[in-house]
């Protein structure tokens, strides 16, 4: 595994994204672990986390692109925190785009917050982690109304590896099917259960019993492969 992917599953338990526990998820469903993108809220956690999602989106779909999209809510701060990571990092401008919950009618209307969007454009979206796939039917119509765009990808921080909706493949392997973009995480739940269970130092945060609580959820959730 990349040193960033550690680097980033250690920064998401520093900042008490990423706990474990016992937790009910909105589904209903029973969960040994929950993460909470809302919990980035310093200057300098948002720098960080905006250079991580900008290394990933860099190796995933280089930096050939018009625009970065942040559904609303939490993608706001990701989309701003990613363009300006991209621009620091690699001399790349990438206008940022966002959308509101309503439309405005008054002073800038629309839709939209930050870029419009034109015909041709190139577009990779941003989100924290997808566990359904739902927040994507809202997305792809917003910005298939808006212009003739192209939709390279999705990028979330996380790849839970549950089933989507359809109980057989992952939400992110269903968003692609149905919509036909790729989509990628900077990190998969194995990977973090990997670097966690064998930290290259201290004790493990996930001890033996939350390691088979997380394998039992794992066997009644988790994609078969």
């Amino acid at each position: 595994m990349e040193q960033y992917k550690k680097d980033f599953i250690n920064f998401m338990v520093d900042c008490s994204v990423l706990k474990f526990g016992d937790f009910t998820l909105k589904s209903g469903r029973k969960s040994p672990f929950f993460m909470n993108a809302g919990l980035y809220q310093t200057g300098s956690e948002l720098i960080r986390l905006g250079e991580f999602y900008a290394r990933a989106i860099k190796e995933t779909y280089g930096l050939d692109f018009d625009i970065l999209f942040g559904p609303a809510y939490k993608g706001i701060p990701l989309a701003v925190s990613t363009v300006m990571a991209i621009s620091r990092l690699y001399g790349r401008d990438i206008r940022y785009c966002c959308n509101r919950k309503e439309v405005k009618d008054h002073g800038d209307k629309g839709i939209l917050l930050g870029s419009k969007l034109h015909d041709g454009d190139r577009i990779v979206i941003i989100e924290d982690v997808t566990t359904s796939g739902a927040s994507m039917a809202e997305t792809v119509p917003i910005l298939l109304e808006q212009a003739d765009v192209d939709i390279m990808g999705l990028m979330v921080s996380l790849n839970r590896q549950e089933v989507g909706l359809g109980g057989k493949v992952s939400a992110l392997d269903e968003i692609r099917e149905k919509y036909g973009f790729s989509t990628a995480a900077i990190v998969t739940m194995s990977e973090v259960v990997g670097c966690l269970s064998h930290p290259s130092e201290g004790k493990p945060l996930i001890d033996s019993k939350m390691k088979k609580a997380l394998d039992d959820y794992y066997k009644e959730y988790g994609v078969k492969h």
